[in-house]
């Protein structure tokens, strides 16, 4: 199915060359003067070699049929990382290149939605949010505001991000899986 490359997104996979790539990163640039331009960065899955391909945000991209189906997490093994259908409850087994930074965001049963090529998983899309609790940081200091100035912390998984002043070691808050970036202390 053909469509136009400004429409591309992470996780999709694209045809080019008769080789399928999944989508690492999309970006589209819009310059005052000149043509506006799509960048792609993709993964081949033959051999996971890394490439980059500029388009015109109208230029046509062949994107390949993939079948998108809800998985539970599981559990990591040498293999990978273990998925559960919803549907019928069989296994699947996603290699750690496809999942990359994102894995340490997996929690056990998350619900993640793979994509899957011929039974092959090719690219999974995490939730957009997750959350988690504040291990370490700056002690609070009295009569700071809540400004624009925030300060590092450690999450239960080990990410480093940054977070307000008023956030203190021990409260949960809700983080964006896809650059780790802080959004609310958590509701509950």
């Amino acid at each position: 199915m053909k469509v136009i490359a400004s429409q591309i997104r992470k996780g999709n996979v694209v045809e080019v060359n008769d080789q399928l790539y999944v989508v690492l990163k999309a970006e589209s640039f819009f310059p005052g003067k000149g043509t506006p331009t799509t960048q792609i960065d993709m993964r081949r899955l033959s051999d996971g070699v890394k490439t980059v391909q500029r388009y015109r945000t109208t230029e046509q991209v062949e994107r390949a049929f993939i079948e998108t189906k809800e998985h539970n997490y599981l559990y990591e093994d040498a293999h990978g990382y273990a998925f559960m259908s919803n549907e019928n409850y069989e296994q699947v087994t996603v290699p750690a290149d496809v999942i990359g930074d994102q894995a340490v965001y997996l929690a056990e049963n998350m619900p993640c939605q793979i994509s899957l090529y011929n039974g092959v998983p090719v690219a999974i899309e995490l939730p957009a949010r997750v959350v988690l609790e504040v291990i370490e940081t700056e002690p609070v200091t009295k009569g700071q505001t809540a400004s624009s100035s925030y300060k590092p912390a450690t999450l239960s998984n080990g990410v480093r991000t940054t977070v307000p002043p008023h956030i203190a070691a021990g409260t949960k808050v809700v983080v964006m899986t896809e650059d780790g970036s802080y959004v609310e202390r958590s509701k509950d």
